[in-house]
């Protein structure tokens, strides 16, 4: 089938601000976006940028904004989309060029709710067990793959760069709750902040925009009950 691609392009050095070019391709209904990306760049225009690298919705790296939602390109099938598809970089993030954007103040905002494990205690001989039940309590959140779909999708978030966003809490969550952790409280103090949780206003934007499948809104309203009852 031949698909219209059309295209949100910048280059820094020549464009003021943003223009849409399109391409038509040759594409299998099977492809996936990035697979039409690859074909474009390959074949038809190399000046064409963007950022890719495992290809199999693991890394994160590819994470644009396909027919005005928030997608991995190397996991939306070109049938589902139709013959004419449009790709535009992520919301809320500085362009650098065509579908770059500058993720550095999003991996700032992530390392700002320490997304380590913190317990000073004496290790055990083995490892620190677990149960089950502890386990489940942030299962759903340890699958983040730090793509930004779910923070750039977030209203709050293209109006108020200071908001630490849905991706950093979900990270913060995957901590609060794992019983192995001694930092929960330092984690919550920081989400209390100004810039911090409280700035959601459970639009459901960020679950419906994971590739993962994360149920994010839940976990922002776990981690705002968990600040009533901590009384932080």
């Amino acid at each position: 089938m031949q698909v219209t691609f059309r295209i949100k392009r910048f280059n820094p050095d020549t464009d003021r601000v943003g223009r849409f070019q399109e391409y038509k391709v040759d594409v299998d209904p099977t492809d996936r976006v990035l697979d039409a990306l690859n074909e474009i760049k390959w074949r038809h225009d190399g000046t064409l940028s963007y950022r890719r690298s495992c290809a199999h919705g693991i890394c994160g790296s590819d994470g644009m904004l396909i027919n005005g939602r928030n997608r991995l390109a190397c996991k939306v099938l070109i049938r589902d989309l139709g013959t004419r598809i449009t790709v535009e970089p992520m919301r809320g993030f500085k362009v650098i060029k065509d579908l770059i954007v500058d993720m550095a103040p999003f991996f700032d905002k992530y390392r700002a709710i320490l997304p380590y494990l913190i317990n000073d205690s004496q290790p055990p001989v083995a490892e620190r067990l677990q149960s089950i039940a502890d386990r489940e309590k942030f299962d759903d959140t340890t699958k983040c793959i730090l793509c930004a779909c779910c923070t750039t999708s977030c209203p709050v978030f293209w109006v108020n760069g200071e908001y630490l966003g849905p991706a950093a809490i979900v990270n913060a969550h995957r901590f609060i709750f794992d019983s192995r952790d001694d930092a929960a409280a330092d984690r919550l103090a920081i989400l209390n902040d100004r810039a911090g949780v409280w700035r959601c206003r459970t639009i459901f934007n960020c679950t419906d925009a994971c590739p993962r499948e994360i149920d994010v809104t839940k976990a922002i309203e776990d981690v705002k009950r968990a600040l009533v009852l901590s009384r932080v």
